[in-house]
């Protein structure tokens, strides 16, 4: 009620949506447009730490004051095309406990963005689990998933590690986190990244944080924390205090890379000398724009990136879940199935929950075309 005892009308819900999505795109908004935070968790004896927090080996492009204020425009008020979200869910396979335990080892199933679960050698590891329907601080705005997940978290079987690639709202869902607890023996994190975790009710002995090139064994798996070009940051207050990282999961007589999200860079070509030939690449393609390919790779990327990491098959990550960018959501896959089959390069692009096992790995049909304008 107002001072002059009318009643007050209720904000109308647009306007609080866009003060929602505000929220949850001010930590993206200010790491593309090259904002620097305060720096809370020091580590002076990481070669990747400044006195900014950590960094990258060649500082991302900055945005001028007007691309920004263009960017926070296009991401507020909608101005976006059609079809950066698809008519109707997506098609997923779904996935039974039954199905895991009889899976050859070595099988991979994209749960959606980049949570993928891995089979190696009898045991399982999770990739970035996001399984909140929204990526976001909060779970009535923000970006909204294309479809369920194919198995429920409390339907997974236990899993020998949890792999984080950094802290942004689609790779790090705090919720996942704190109900993968019990099932999970070690979660495998950049600098930083286990700190947060431990605020969250982690034990901290089932935490082990990791600097670029350093290596870790888990359950007979060896994990690798290598480079990547990104940023971190929860909040616009944030930005850098943990490190960003890819991984190279070798276990079972397979070597797979995970990139998390990357911009291209000279990186790729170094991993591929220490540790290629990879039998699987995931990588990243996915939430691309020219403006911010410093730190997410556009398609021809992503393939370079794959060609540079000597891999033998393709798997792209970081799509068909979230609207993140302002492409179509098909495009992503669709740009570099193209790209892949003129280069002779070997891609599989299952549903979501569709197994893939690497050793007999395949191309699949262009599911994505089936689905309605």
């Amino acid at each position: 009620m107002s001072t002059d005892g009318s009643v007050r009308s209720r904000p109308p819900r647009r306007r609080l949506r866009r003060l929602a999505a505000a929220t949850c795109v001010s930590a993206l908004v200010a790491g593309y447009a090259g904002a620097s935070g305060c720096s809370t968790l020091p580590y002076p004896a990481s070669p990747q730490y400044g006195d900014e927090g950590f960094r990258n080996p060649a500082p991302p492009r900055a945005m001028g004051f007007r691309e920004t204020a263009r960017l926070w425009r296009d991401f507020l008020l909608g101005s976006k095309p059609a079809g950066t979200v698809p008519a109707r869910p997506i098609p997923v396979t779904p996935i039974t406990v039954g199905q895991l335990e009889q899976a050859a080892d070595g099988t991979v199933y994209r749960l959606g963005h980049s949570t993928v679960l891995i089979k190696l050698d009898g045991r399982f590891v999770l990739t970035d689990p996001v399984f909140s329907q929204r990526a976001s601080p909060v779970q009535w705005a923000g970006p909204q998933r294309f479809h369920a997940a194919p198995i429920d978290i409390e339907a997974l079987p236990p899993l020998s590690a949890v792999v984080l690639s950094h802290d942004h709202y689609d790779h790090l869902d705090k919720a996942a986190i704190r109900m993968l607890v019990a099932k999970t023996d070690l979660f495998l994190v950049p600098l930083g990244v286990g700190d947060r975790l431990v605020r969250w009710g982690v034990p901290p002995d089932k935490v082990r944080q990791l600097d670029w090139w350093e290596d870790t064994t888990a359950a007979g798996i060896r994990f690798v924390a290598t480079p990547s070009q990104h940023f971190s940051g929860r909040t616009p207050f944030d930005r850098n205090a943990t490190l960003w990282s890819s991984w190279v999961i070798d276990g079972g007589g397979l070597r797979l890379f995970f990139s998390g999200d990357t911009g291209y860079f000279d990186g790729f070509r170094t991993i591929g000398e220490r540790y290629g030939p990879f039998d699987l690449t995931l990588l990243e393609c996915g939430a691309y724009d020219r403006r911010w390919q410093d730190v997410h790779m556009l398609p021809a990327q992503t393939l370079q990136a794959h060609l540079d990491l000597r891999g033998d098959w393709l798997l792209p990550i970081h799509n068909s879940t979230f609207d993140l960018a302002f492409h179509e959501w098909q495009a992503p896959l669709e740009t570099l199935t193209t790209l892949a089959e003129q280069a002779d390069v070997k891609m599989t692009t299952p549903l979501i929950g569709q197994p893939v096992v690497v050793r007999e790995a395949m191309p699949y049909p262009r599911w994505w075309r089936a689905m309605p304008e």
